[in-house]
């Protein structure tokens, strides 16, 4: 019976920080992104994020994103300069192919520096990406 049980492998949707110019505040601010490197769209994106290390955590976030269309990103939230010294996590669920995808993505703790960035493909900007 477990032998006919079927669990998708979630491929090409990735979570990105992106270290990008705030013109409302005038300084560079991190960014989580959501990126759906698919050639189909991903449905009912839902994303739970929170920071950890040890007894140290943040408030659990949840994001209801929606439809992230095909080769496409959206913003999840802004990611203060505080809680980069912690685990920040981001536990990702989505519908595709009539399917239900789960990934957890994270970033270690002191990984999100700028001496880590790279460019990210499809919103072109400096970033790092989560494992």
């Amino acid at each position: 019976m477990k032998k006919d049980i079927e669990i998708p492998v979630a491929k090409d949707v990735h979570i990105a920080l992106i270290h990008e110019w705030n013109e409302e505040f005038l300084s560079k601010d991190w960014n989580a992104y959501i990126i759906n490197n698919r050639n189909t769209p991903i449905e009912m994106a839902l994303i739970v994020s929170k920071g950890y290390d040890g007894d140290r955590k943040t408030s659990t976030m949840r994001h209801a994103i929606g439809v992230v269309e095909a080769k496409a990103y959206e913003k999840i939230e802004l990611v203060q300069e505080d809680v980069l010294t912690l685990n920040n996590e981001f536990f990702v669920t989505y519908y595709a192919d009539n399917k239900l995808y789960e990934k957890r993505f994270l970033f270690e703790k002191n990984s999100i520096q700028e001496s880590n960035l790279i460019t990210v493909p499809l919103i072109e900007k400096d970033g790092i990406f989560a494992q």
